[in-house]
């Protein structure tokens, strides 16, 4: 397994600090605190996090609410990272409608796609608001972007357009992710990359129940039927399922095997890089790719 691997490059967004079970992120010209289940030390003395504009508080009953902290605050703004430009909005949930940390994985599959020299056919599974599909969209790639949520979908379509790429070949489908891959592959459609990023649990549109433990591998496997004779990569995205990289990476193995195209197996984590100087863990992956590939 890799060391940690921070997102770099980011202006527009900055974690100035984390701890007590929180952290303080700027996001644009707003600076928030919300809860991280990582950050179980002590916060840094001498960072100042009365300077948050809002704050979110979770609830014993599930959820939480936010809490403004400074009048005028807005209900949505954007911020941009590189070319990319993405819509931020607070959620009922905690989320901003972005994982920053995922600026790793962005230039990863960037750096494959460009360096492809021929068109590629990207899915993005469990797409969410649609970084990846942005960012494999401005390096060239024709994207299908999956996800079971209008709202998100709609999220992503407003962020491609954000980007600039709205007029670029690509489809934003609202569709059970474990079903569209069934369908795909009775339609003999076939895909360069696949990147998924699953979560521990979830429903379809129709009430499609996931369970990450009990589907998994069902997908992968699925998914290793899609990749064209000349596939790049198969990226795992995953949080806090409770499981190491390691078990992501078995996974891959697991399917993929001997004869697999993409025999170059990879695991980390990612992070991001505190003002205060302390690195706060956000995730892991799994990486497939071919040998030659860096």
């Amino acid at each position: 397994m890799q060391a940690i691997q921070i997102a770099q490059g980011w202006r527009d967004y900055i974690l100035i600090d984390a701890g007590d079970g929180e952290k303080l992120e700027r996001w644009g010209d707003v600076t928030v605190i919300r809860p991280d289940p990582q950050a179980i030390w002590p916060r840094t003395r001498g960072v100042d996090w009365g300077v948050a504009d809002m704050r979110y508080h979770r609830s014993k009953a599930g959820g939480g609410h936010w809490e403004m902290l400074r009048d005028g605050v807005p209900s949505a703004w954007s911020i941009a990272y590189d070319r990319m430009r993405f819509h931020i909005r607070p959620t009922g949930f905690k989320h901003m409608g972005l994982f920053p940390e995922q600026g790793v994985n962005w230039r990863w599959m960037q750096e494959r796609i460009r360096s492809a020299g021929r068109e590629v056919r990207v899915l993005n599974l469990f797409a969410y608001t649609g970084g990846a599909t942005v960012a494999c969209l401005q390096a060239g790639a024709h994207v299908t972007h999956i996800d079971a949520a209008k709202g998100m979908n709609q999220w992503a379509r407003d962020n491609v357009t954000l980007s600039g790429m709205g007029n670029v070949p690509h489809r934003v489908l609202t569709d059970d992710v474990l079903k569209f891959v069934h369908r795909e592959g009775r339609r003999g459609n076939r895909y360069d990359a696949i990147v998924m990023d699953p979560p521990v649990f979830g429903r379809g549109p129709g009430g499609e129940m996931w369970k990450l433990e009990d589907k998994l591998v069902e997908l992968v496997t699925n998914c290793a039927r899609l990749l064209s004779d000349a596939p790049l990569f198969v990226l795992i995205n995953a949080y806090t399922a409770g499981y190491s990289p390691a078990v992501y990476g078995n996974i891959l193995a697991a399917v993929f095997g001997k004869k697999a195209p993409l025999p170059s197996i990879s695991t980390g984590e990612v992070g991001l890089l505190a003002k205060s100087g302390l690195i706060l863990p956000c995730g892991m992956y799994a990486r497939a790719c071919l040998p030659s590939a860096p």
